[in-house]
């Protein structure tokens, strides 16, 4: 991670007693998930996506749309909730999105998406908890 210090802060031994591995390597060490692997991809309930790290709200189910990418994305994320850094790995650059409170990898952001924000914040799912509406 970077040095920036975040409200929720854990030593790597309680990130990876949190964490599954999977979630572990995608969250903490910027991995991806497999594309379309996820059961949240197919989530069309009414309720709130959260970061697995910290609980943090972080997208609302009526910004949810089907991208065909594989992965779980959405128009924007709760206000305050994500924050973004350039991302140069494997050749490319790209704006990395992560949780604004734990500072957790979560996915991408790209300029591909539909109105009225153009918008695609691709996420991994194993990143995401999702609680139905009430």
């Amino acid at each position: 991670m970077d040095s920036h210090t975040y409200p929720v802060t854990r030593t790597d031994a309680e990130w990876r007693a949190r964490l599954t591995p999977e979630q572990y390597a995608v969250m903490r060490n910027h991995g991806t998930e497999r594309p379309g692997s996820c059961a949240l991809l197919h989530e069309k309930r009414a309720g709130t996506f959260s970061c697995v790290g910290c609980d943090q709200p972080l997208f609302e189910s009526k910004l949810k749309f089907e991208s065909g990418t594989g992965w779980p994305s959405f128009n924007d994320p709760v206000p305050g909730s994500v924050e973004t850094t350039v991302d140069r790995s494997y050749g490319m650059v790209r704006t990395e999105c992560h949780c604004a409170r734990c500072g957790s990898h979560l996915g991408h952001v790209f300029e591909d998406g539909p109105p009225p924000t153009s918008l695609r914040y691709c996420i991994n799912g194993v990143a995401l908890k999702f609680e139905p509406a009430a």
